[in-house]
C-alpha cells in the first residue's frame, strides 16, 4: 500500500511536520520509503507548545527515538504558548498554530529545507469546510485547507481510514493526543460524530467534500483575479468600480482591507463601505489598522471607492533645483533636461514641459498651503484651492500634490499644470520635463 507518490518532491528537500500522531508518523515513514527513489533529503522537526504538560514531553522524546531509529535529522523547537496567550492573548490553539507555521516559515526563509509537508488528509478538510459552514463564511473559506508558500500537503487525497490502515499495515508506533478525544471542542465533536453520520448517508462523503473544495479554490481564484483586475492601484491607494458586481466588489474591499488589517476587520465594516456606494462624494468610513500610527480611510469619490492612508502629516520643503534629478518626497516624480517633447507649454497629463531657467531662485517642493496662487498656462491667476476645484481633483488628493513653489506661489502642480511663467518660449534655453 502507497499514500502518494512523491515523484513530484524529487531531488526535493522535504522537511515533515512530525508531531508524532498516526498521520504525521505514515507521512514520514512513507517519505522515508520513497527519498532514495526519488533523491528527497529528509528531515523532521517536532514543535513542543507547552500546553500539554508531560503529554506533550512524551510526544517529544518519542519523535526523538523513532527520528534516531529511522535515521532522519529531526529539529525540536519548544514554545510555551500558555505564557504567549498570557502575555499578548489571543486564542491559545491559533497562538499554537502562529507558532508552528512561524517555525515552518522560519525554517524556509532560513534555507533549512525547500518544502515542509504537512500531514493533513481529506478528513482534515472535510472537518474544516464543516466548521467553516456552520460558523458562516462564504466560497474563500470553502478553499479549507491548500498548499502554499512552501507548505505542502501530500496527504489530501488520503482518508483517516486509510492513513491508519498504512499505520497498521507496516506496524508503525504512534503515540495519541488524549485531547483529541474530547468533543467538548468543536472540531473533535465534528470528527467523532458528524463526519461519521455523513459517511454513513454517503461513503466517501470526505472524499466529496474536499473534491467540493477544490472546486471551490478554483472558482475563489477566477472570481479574485477579476476584482483584482477591476481594481486600480495607484501608488499607496486602491480604487474600486461601485458598479461592480456584488460579489466582486466585496472581494475587491475585502483585499483592500487584508493589506493593512489583516483579519481585523469585520463584516461591519464591510458593511460600512457598501452603504458608500450609494453616498455622495466625500463620504468616508475608518477602517481597522494593526500596527502603524496612521489611519487607513475608505472614501466615495466619483465611480470609486477610494482607500488610502491618511498620514496626518506635513509633507518637508525640499530646496528645487530646476535640473535633471530624482523627487521622492512628497511623491515621486523627476526632472529631465534637454527632452525633446515638443510641447509648447503645459504638456499632456502627468508630463509636464516647462523652461528650466524661468523658475525663480529659492523654490521649494512641498505640499500646498493656505494661501497659495497659482497663475496657471494661458489662463487668470486664481488660488491653487480654486484651481484644483475647478479641475475636479478632490481636496484629499490636492493635499498630496507635489507643488514647486516660492512663498506663496506655485509654478507647477506635478501632475497637473504647470504655471505660465515658466512655460516653454522661442527663447527657451535649456527645455526640460517635470514627469
Amino acid at each position: 500500500m502507497e499514500l502518494f507518490d512523491a515523484e513530484k518532491y524529487r531531488g526535493k528537500r522535504v522537511c515533515v511536520a512530525l508531531s508524532g500522531g498516526v498521520d504525521s508518523v505514515c507521512l514520514l515513514h512513507a517519505f522515508k520509503e520513497q527519498a532514495s527513489k526519488y533523491r528527497i533529503v529528509l528531515s523532521a522537526l517536532h514543535i513542543e507548545h507547552g500546553i500539554r504538560g508531560e503529554e506533550g514531553v512524551r510526544d517529544m522524546e518519542f519523535c526523538k527515538r523513532l527520528c534516531k531509529e529511522w535515521g532522519v535529522p529531526l529539529t525540536v523547537r519548544r514554545e510555551d504558548v500558555p505564557k504567549l496567550v498570557k502575555e499578548h492573548g489571543g486564542n491559545l490553539e491559533n497562538v499554537a498554530r502562529s507558532v508552528r507555521y512561524g517555525a515552518f516559515h522560519a525554517l524556509l526563509e532560513e534555507g533549512g529545507a525547500d518544502l515542509v509537508a504537512t500531514a493533513h488528509h481529506a478528513d482534515d478538510v472535510a472537518e474544516t469546510i464543516l466548521f467553516r459552514l456552520a460558523r458562516g463564511t462564504g466560497v474563500s473559506g470553502m478553499k479549507a485547507i491548500t498548499e502554499y508558500g512552501g507548505i505542502v500537503r501530500p496527504l489530501l487525497s488520503c482518508t483517516r481510514a486509510e492513513i491508519e490502515g498504512y499505520a497498521s499495515e507496516k506496524n508503525l508506533p504512534h503515540v495519541d493526543d488524549s485531547t483529541n478525544g474530547d468533543e467538548n471542542y468543536t472540531r473533535n465533536y465534528i470528527r467523532k460524530t458528524v463526519l461519521p453520520a455523513f459517511e454513513k448517508v454517503h461513503k466517501n462523503a470526505s472524499k466529496h467534500l474536499v473534491e467540493f473544495a477544490a472546486l471551490a479554490a478554483e472558482e475563489d481564484g477566477f472570481l479574485q483575479q477579476l476584482a483584482e483586475d477591476a481594481t486600480v492601484r495607484m501608488l499607496d491607494e486602491e480604487w474600486v468600480p461601485v458598479d461592480l458586481p456584488d460579489v466582486l466588489f466585496n472581494r475587491a474591499c475585502l483585499s483592500c482591507m487584508r493589506q493593512t488589517a489583516q483579519y481585523g476587520y469585520t463584516r461591519a465594516n464591510l458593511g460600512e463601505i457598501a452603504k458608500l456606494r450609494t453616498a455622495q462624494s466625500g463620504k468616508r468610513v475608518m477602517l481597522p489598522v494593526s500596527g502603524v500610527p496612521w489611519q487607513r480611510i475608505a472614501i466615495r469619490e466619483g465611480k470609486y471607492i477610494v482607500f488610502y492612508w491618511d498620514f496626518q502629516e506635513e509633507a518637508p520643503e525640499i530646496p528645487f533645483a530646476p535640473q535633471e534629478g530624482l523627487y521622492t518626497k512628497p511623491a515621486v516624480f523627476s526632472v529631465r533636461e534637454g527632452a525633446a517633447c515638443g510641447l509648447e507649454g503645459g504638456g499632456s497629463k502627468r508630463v509636464l514641459a516647462v523652461d528650466l531657467d524661468a523658475f525663480p531662485e529659492g523654490c521649494v517642493v512641498r505640499t500646498r498651503r493656505e494661501g497659495d496662487v497659482f497663475t496657471p498656462y494661458r489662463a487668470p491667476k486664481k488660488s491653487l484651492k480654486k484651481f484644483l476645484t475647478d479641475r475636479k481633483i478632490s481636496a484629499r488628493l490636492g493635499r498630496k500634490l507635489p507643488v514647486i513653489a516660492k512663498g506663496n506661489e506655485v509654478y507647477a502642480v506635478v501632475g497637473v499644470e504647470i504655471a505660465d511663467a515658466v512655460k516653454v518660449t522661442e527663447k527657451t534655453v535649456r527645455r526640460g520635463v517635470i514627469l
